[in-house]
C-alpha cells in the first residue's frame, strides 16, 4: 500500500473510531453514571492502551454542550471529588436512535460480505446453477 493510500485509510479509521467511540460513551452512560476514568477503564476493557482519558473528555464536553449529558461533582472517599456524567432524557433518546442506526449499518456491512467486501463462501453441499440467456 502506498503512502497516500495508507494516510487515507488512517483518516477513515480515525473518523470511524470517533463516531463509534461517541456511541460507546453514550451506551456506557445509558447503563450507569460514570466519572471519566471509570469510562476509560470500562470501554478499554483488557486493552487499556486503546482509549485514553484525553479522548473521552472532549466527547463528554461536546455531549454536554449538546444537552445530551449532564455532570455533577461528588465527594469521593478515595481522594478528591469526582465529576460524574449521566445521560439526560434527550441523551437517552439519542443513544437509542444511534444504537438502532448502528445496528442497521453493521447488518449492511455484514450483508455486503463483511469488512473485506469478499463474498461469502458457498455453503458446502449446495450446488450453484448459473443459467445463461439463449443470446449470450
Amino acid at each position: 500500500m502506498n503512502k497516500i493510500m495508507a494516510e487515507e485509510t488512517d483518516n477513515k479509521v480515525t473518523q470511524l473510531r470517533k463516531g463509534i467511540l461517541e456511541l460507546a460513551v453514550m451506551s456506557a452512560l445509558y447503563r450507569d453514571r460514570h466519572y471519566g476514568y471509570s469510562l476509560v477503564r470500562g470501554l478499554a476493557g483488557s486493552d487499556a492502551a486503546a482509549i485514553k482519558e484525553g479522548t473521552i473528555y472532549p466527547i463528554l464536553a461536546r455531549l454536554s454542550r449538546e444537552g445530551l449529558v449532564r455532570s455533577e461533582w461528588i465527594e469521593s472517599s478515595q481522594g478528591p471529588p469526582r465529576k460524574y456524567y449521566e445521560l439526560t432524557a434527550a441523551g437517552r433518546e439519542a443513544c437509542e436512535e444511534l444504537q438502532a442506526e448502528f445496528g442497521r449499518l453493521v447488518r449492511l456491512v455484514h450483508g455486503a460480505g463483511g469488512a473485506t467486501g469478499a463474498p461469502e463462501a458457498p455453503v458446502k453441499g449446495k450446488k450453484i446453477a448459473i443459467r445463461r440467456k439463449k443470446d449470450e
